[in-house]
C-alpha cells in the first residue's frame, strides 16, 4: 500500500463532526496522538527498564498507526496529498543534506 491509497482508505473510518470541511478535529487528534506516543516512549524508561521488547514496539506502533491515520485525515481536509507530503519533504532534506545545512534552525535553510 502507498500513501495515496492510505489516504483515500482513512476516509472509510473518518466518523467526527463535519468530516470533509473540518480540519481542526484531526490536527487536535494529531497532537493528542503524538502525546500518547511520548508518554508510552516514557514508560519505556519507566517501566521496561529503557529495554524496547516486542510489547513495547507493539504499543508504539500501535499509536504511530493512530498518529498517521489523522496525519492522512488532516492532508484530505485541507486538500492535500500525503504522498507528495512525503515525496516533497524527503526532497527538502536531501537538499539540506547536500548543502550541509540538516543542522541548524529555521524553515528557509
Amino acid at each position: 500500500m502507498n500513501f495515496k491509497e492510505y489516504q483515500k482508505h482513512t476516509a472509510d473510518t473518518a466518523f467526527y463532526p463535519n468530516v470533509g470541511e473540518n480540519y481542526m478535529y484531526p490536527a487536535l487528534g494529531l497532537a493528542g496522538e503524538a502525546g500518547e506516543i511520548s508518554n508510552k516512549v516514557k514508560k519505556i524508561e519507566r517501566d521496561f527498564g529503557g529495554v524496547v521488547n516486542d510489547e513495547v514496539r507493539e504499543m508504539v506502533k500501535a499509536e504511530m498507526g493512530d498518529l498517521l491515520w489523522y496525519m492522512a485525515q488532516l492532508a484530505s481536509e485541507l486538500g492535500l496529498d500525503l504522498e507528495t507530503i512525503a515525496e516533497e519533504n524527503l526532497a527538502k532534506l536531501k537538499d539540506r543534506k547536500d548543502r550541509g545545512v540538516l543542522h541548524g534552525n529555521g524553515d528557509s535553510r
